[in-house]
């Protein structure tokens, strides 16, 4: 019997949907190297999305359970912009659609930029509604962050332009009167809290950007306002901007 050519395998493999194919058994036994190779990077392939595949039905079991307590209208939420030495914190809140497919959703901290990008295209696409929620550097500094964070998560939800029955929550009680429950490291274990964590980075880090036309020598566009060497020497040579948190150390050292 005349053997298939590669090109054909390629086609039969982009086919098949399980290790128990009898196209995959049959070509299993053609021992030519370039067919071994592609069926053992196939193999790979099919693992991955195996693996993934899993870990988004994992993803998915605080919503499952909170639906069958009864609840539909499922709020992810979760804050970025802690840390920096500038600009504001961001939280996000998220509704995400029943059925949900999956586009990649995790830990915004996972993602690259251009990955990350994407997904917060699709999410915007699909979200049942989005909610965001902003705190400035100068309330951060009258409120301390911890409290500044849970101001924007409440704002978040109360801009979400549909009602929320039960909220998903990163690390954090709000005591909002609606339903909740806190997830420690949620934005890896929740997709409703992941999607809220991409989307609050993506508007934080165009924040940034922003500033950056603004006051520029500091490197936010890079640094988003973390303290990097950039960013460090930049207080150095300019001083603190109406947008850096003063009673954060070294900002504080660098006040006139």
């Amino acid at each position: 019997m005349e053997k298939r050519s590669i090109k054909e395998i390629k086609l039969i493999l982009e086919k098949i949907q399980t290790l128990s194919d009898e196209r995959l058994t049959e070509l299993r036994g053609d021992e030519r190297k370039g067919v071994q190779d592609l069926i053992a990077k196939f193999e790979r392939q099919f693992a991955k999305k195996a693996e993934r595949a899993a870990q988004f039905d994992e993803m998915q079991k605080f919503e499952r359970s909170a639906k069958k307590k009864g609840y539909r209208m499922i709020a992810g939420i979760d804050e970025v912009g802690r840390g920096p030495l500038a600009g504001p914190v961001v939280a996000a809140a998220v509704i995400l659609p029943e059925g949900m497919e999956d586009i990649g959703l995790d830990d915004s901290k996972k993602l690259s930029a251009k990955k990350r990008e994407e997904i917060f295209e699709m999410i915007k696409e699909q979200a049942v509604a989005i909610g965001i929620g902003i705190v400035d550097a100068f309330t951060i500094d009258k409120i301390n962050i911890y409290e500044a964070s849970k101001v924007a998560m409440k704002r978040a939800i109360e801009l979400l332009p549909e009602q929320p029955d039960y909220l998903l929550i990163d690390a954090m009680r709000l005591d909002t009167g609606i339903p909740e429950e806190g997830i420690i490291k949620g934005d890896a274990k929740s997709i409703s809290i992941a999607a809220a964590s991409i989307v609050a980075k993506e508007v934080r880090d165009q924040m940034m950007k922003d500033y950056e036309q603004l006051y520029p020598g500091y490197g936010f566009a890079q640094n988003a306002g973390y303290g990097t060497k950039a960013h460090i020497e930049g207080l150095e040579k300019l001083g603190p901007t109406p947008i850096h948190r003063m009673t954060f150390a070294p900002v504080k050292e660098y006040q006139q």
